[in-house]
């Protein structure tokens, strides 16, 4: 029986047969790094999906960003609702790290909020695998950083079989030792309690409570107990607990390991006093010395990974395990899985910029005796290090990197849509108002005489389609210019909002949703309105100073933000340039070309486009308009429901923000987060009368 097997109702189309079969012809024969072409809404995700299937491998999918991730994540859960498909991205929730400035003097403390519901799915993923074989992880870049060895990690796993001997304070020991931790309260990931002659344990990789029942000196039962309702679901005869840590250290690793960071502090503080660098002498060794008192004592200190080579018995120079080190591999110690690297055009710079940032950071720290040397091999991957630590590599992008075009060789198109969808008409204005002049081959248009520039010709269009009931975009080339024309077009009564990197997420998210909605009109942005935006009201595309040669106005650029055209029927785009730039030529050939194909192929098969219909999902909705009443509105209003139980209720709304996070929901987690934070404030106000 297959370990991979797809469901889905949707059977592949247009391009994507062709596509498979390419791509599975190149696994077979060896090919080492595939490109798959696939315009917006060309079913990408759906061919690789097929392709997984087709050679029956465990798959890394890797994207730039967590939201994108968590996206691509659902979709496979869809298609592979048998498989273990999980999320593995950063668990901090925030996170700045540690560094120095010498201009100013000024050190930075490292400062961290970890999100426990993310913790759980990264130890869910590594223990699916490393006990199965029908795994798929979707990871953003985290994937390279330092994560403990697989080896110690699944050496310590703990084996529990009713019947077998075993007492209470010796399963407690084991359970410490592993790094999980006593409590007497609720249980969350990775904790324990001991109650009677039992013990219950949550493990680190689920939200489940398993009871051992320790009668008489043995494993009398163990009981499967639901978290929240406290129902018993089954009972096992045997269960595996994994530790509550990535970075598990026997006792002679962690000694070996301090003696060596004696040694190097040792010689550190020599070449300091060498140098006559006496303040940075005093700093690293006073650090220095009351972590190693920390880690013997309690086997942990703030910032311990700065001391992972040390722990991971690592040579200087020699990089991390990583979640790379936890996929399988052949006899021969090459890499036996499958690498999909999405958007890949941005993800695969992202993964070759991580080691130059931090490398520079740590620098910085270790001259001025912030942290030992061996701190800078605490670090992401190489960019040659991760291609040596992954398998066969599928890239998938609208608009392929110079990386992907020199190292898969002919690329694999699919610029089809199943759905009929043309790319949108382009058409070209100048930016500068006045009478017609040597303008654009090509251009575009009504008359150019008494032309009024580029915005008022943009608010002429975009108010046009505001009658008909859809939407406009429109991007300009900084965040200053987006507020600003923002502002100039509310003043001529367009309801119109903007969007940019300082724009908060989760009023990111909410932005969106209301224009979906139709709240309002015309949204403006950077780049921010590129890749992962799918958005079918959106009728209209332009784009201002398209002539700016630069990042935003490349080839690769122009394609993407053409492509937010791409999913309405009457999609069209008004590229607002003086001067045709070869950027402008190669973008607007390309996407003619794409939408010559997709033509043809509806005349042939008799397709009729239609505009993609698409539920708008309310993410913020009634837990928004909750958080924002007061809490003891809040309390009120639940009364009937509580009875003014304030503890019931958060107990009630933690169990919602956990189960949005299994669904990888974590805007409308965070949400309810907040509300948690709010109550359990009242609560305090009450309890101490402030």
């Amino acid at each position: 029986m297959s370990a991979f097997k797809l469901k889905s109702d949707y059977r592949p189309a247009g391009d994507q047969p062709t596509a498979i079969k390419a791509l599975v012809e190149g696994l077979k024969a060896g090919k080492r790094d595939q490109t798959l072409l696939g315009v917006t809404g060309s079913g990408k995700t759906f061919t690789v999906a097929n392709v997984i299937e087709k050679c029956q491998k465990p798959t890394l999918v890797i994207a730039h960003n967590k939201t994108l991730a968590a996206q691509l994540a659902a979709e496979y859960r869809e298609f592979f609702p048998d498989a273990a498909v999980h999320y593995f991205v950063s668990y901090y929730d925030y996170y700045q790290p540690e560094a120095y400035m010498p201009v100013t003097d000024t050190y930075i403390e490292k400062e961290a909020m970890v999100n426990e519901d993310i913790e759980r799915l990264r130890h869910a993923a590594t223990q699916a695998l490393l006990t199965r074989p029908d795994v798929i992880v979707v990871a953003s870049v985290s994937c390279i950083y330092g994560l403990g060895s697989p080896v110690e990690y699944q050496k310590v796993n703990l084996k529990l079989t009713k019947r077998e001997a075993m007492t209470r304070a010796t399963l407690t020991r084991k359970l410490i030792a592993m790094y999980f931790e006593r409590v007497a309260g609720d249980l969350s990931p990775g904790t324990f309690r001991a109650l009677g002659a039992g013990v219950e344990i949550m493990p680190a990789n689920e939200r489940v409570i398993y009871r051992v029942d320790l009668s008489g000196g043995k494993i009398a039962k163990i009981e499967e107990i639901d978290a929240t309702t406290r129902e018993i679901h089954g009972t096992h005869d045997a269960m595996f607990v994994y530790p509550a840590k990535h970075y598990v250290t026997p006792k002679d690793v962690q000694d070996a390991a301090l003696a060596d960071m004696e040694i190097e502090l040792a010689e550190q503080l020599k070449k300091f006093n060498a140098e006559g660098k006496l303040l940075e002498a005093e700093r690293l060794k006073r650090r220095t010395r009351q972590d190693i008192s920390m880690i013997r004592e309690f086997g942990f200190c703030n910032g311990i990974e700065n001391y992972s080579r040390h722990f991971d018995r690592r040579a200087s120079g020699e990089p991390p395990h990583t979640l790379l080190s936890y996929f399988p591999k052949r006899k021969d110690g090459t890499p036996d899985f499958l690498t999909v690297i999405d958007e890949s055009h941005v993800t695969v710079p992202q993964i070759g910029g991580m080691y130059a940032g931090d490398r520079a950071r740590k620098d910085m720290l270790v001259e001025h005796g912030f942290r030992l040397p061996s701190a800078v091999d605490n670090r992401p991957l190489t960019f040659d290090e991760f291609r040596e630590r992954v398998g066969q590599t599928l890239y998938t992008s609208a608009t392929p990197g110079k990386f992907e075009l020199e190292h898969s060789g002919e690329l694999i198109s699919q610029v089809i849509r199943p759905t009929g969808l043309v790319d949108p008409q382009i058409e070209v204005r100048p930016v500068v108002s006045g009478t017609p002049r040597t303008v654009l081959k090509g251009s575009q248009g009504p008359s150019l005489v008494n032309y009024p520039g580029q915005v008022k010709d943009f608010i002429i269009e975009a108010e046009i389609v505001t009658k008909r009931g859809a939407r406009s975009m429109v991007t300009v080339l900084t965040k200053k210019m987006a507020e600003d024309l923002a502002t100039f077009l509310a003043e001529k009564h367009i309801k119109v909002r903007y969007i940019h990197s300082d724009v908060k997420t989760i009023e990111r998210i909410e932005i969106l949703t209301d224009f979906r909605k139709g709240v309002f009109d015309v949204l403006v942005g950077v780049n921010l309105l590129r890749e992962g935006l799918d958005l079918p009201e959106v009728e209209l595309v332009a784009i201002l100073d398209a002539d700016k040669e630069g990042f935003l106005r490349s080839e690769t650029s122009l394609i993407q933000t053409i492509g937010r055209a791409a999913r309405n029927v009457l999609g069209r785009v008004i590229l607002y340039a003086d001067v045709m730039t070869g950027s402008l030529e190669r973008a607007i050939g390309e996407t003619n070309r794409r939408r010559a194909i997709q033509e043809a192929y509806n005349k042939e098969h008799n397709i009729t486009p239609q505009t993609i219909k698409k539920r708008i999902h309310d993410i913020v909705g009634d837990i928004q308009r909750a958080r924002t009443r007061a809490v003891g509105e809040l309390v009120e209003l639940d009364k009937a429901a509580y009875g003014g139980d304030v503890r019931k209720l958060i107990k009630d709304k933690r169990n919602q923000m956990h189960e949005a996070a299994d669904k990888l929901d974590f805007e409308t987690a965070a949400l309810i987060r907040d509300e948690i934070q709010k109550l359990e404030e009242k609560g305090k106000k009450n309890k101490y009368g402030t």
